[in-house]
């Protein structure tokens, strides 16, 4: 279980909604992955249409906590109207936050989405903000009542997995809100990495949608999740040079 604020949520895996080819598979990955939370771009859906047609009603509320993202948006002023958007039509005060800096790499505009944490959280939102693996950003985002920061593992949709561990090492060590990391997953071991670290939670989308196997995929995902927390919650051994024996040494035969 992992808190965000005053929220609640059973697993420490979030997906997206995007990339399917079907509703359909989009309800078996879901489903196959153990989440209990997904995202959804306000800026590209309907909010409105409750047909069929929707992928929106194909979402069973009572098993899914929706959590509205700005994507898609380039600046303070336009995250804060679609999180204004997703909150009235979704009816949830939770928002993912994020202000696009750059087309090609898809990071974010750090001052952007400082300022618009800030306006966010003083209109009531649980604010979950993405972004860079900046230590020093992530703490003036929890100075400004982020309910966790969201560093990138890698770029969106690359599957690069984790580039910079350090970076999300230092993060972990200096912030008291909970970290989930964000983007550039690519397989099942990326996951177990970010949770072996310490990452209370990872959203990804591209790395179960893009996948040859979704639904495999998906499965694979909700294991590495968990094992990656145990492990975690365990306590690796320590790093060494040299060898040492598993066995006991003494009164060995020469």
């Amino acid at each position: 279980m992992i808190r965000i604020g005053p929220v609640e949520l059973k697993s420490r895996l979030i997906l997206g909604t995007g990339k399917y080819s079907s509703p359909e598979l989009m309800v078996k990955c879901h489903e196959a992955s153990g989440t209990d939370c997904v995202t959804v771009a306000v800026r590209r859906v309907d909010l409105a249409d409750k047909t069929r047609a929707s992928f929106l009603t194909w979402i069973d509320r009572t098993k899914y906590r929706l959590l509205p993202n700005t994507a898609g948006c380039y600046s303070a002023e336009d995250a804060v109207r679609t999180a204004m958007l997703g909150r009235e039509a979704l009816e949830t005060p939770l928002v993912k936050v994020e202000v696009i800096g750059d087309e090609r790499t898809l990071y974010p505009d750090l001052p952007q989405l400082l300022e618009a944490t800030k306006r966010l959280v003083k209109e009531g939102f649980v604010v979950m903000p993405y972004t860079s693996d900046d230590v020093v950003m992530a703490l003036r985002l929890e100075e400004a009542g982020a309910a966790c920061v969201m560093p990138l593992g890698g770029p969106i949709g690359s599957g690069l997995g984790i580039l910079n561990p350090a970076n999300l090492r230092m993060i972990l060590d200096r912030v008291k809100v909970p970290v989930i990391v964000d983007a550039g997953v690519g397989t099942a071991s990326d996951v177990a990495v970010a949770m072996e670290m310490g990452a209370h939670g990872v959203l990804l989308n591209t790395a179960v949608a893009g996948a040859k196997d979704p639904v495999k995929m998906a499965a694979a995902m909700r294991h590495a999740c968990e094992a990656g927390r145990l492990a975690f919650e365990s306590g690796r051994i320590p790093r060494k040079e040299y060898a040492t024996p598993s066995s006991p040494v003494q009164g060995r035969i020469r």
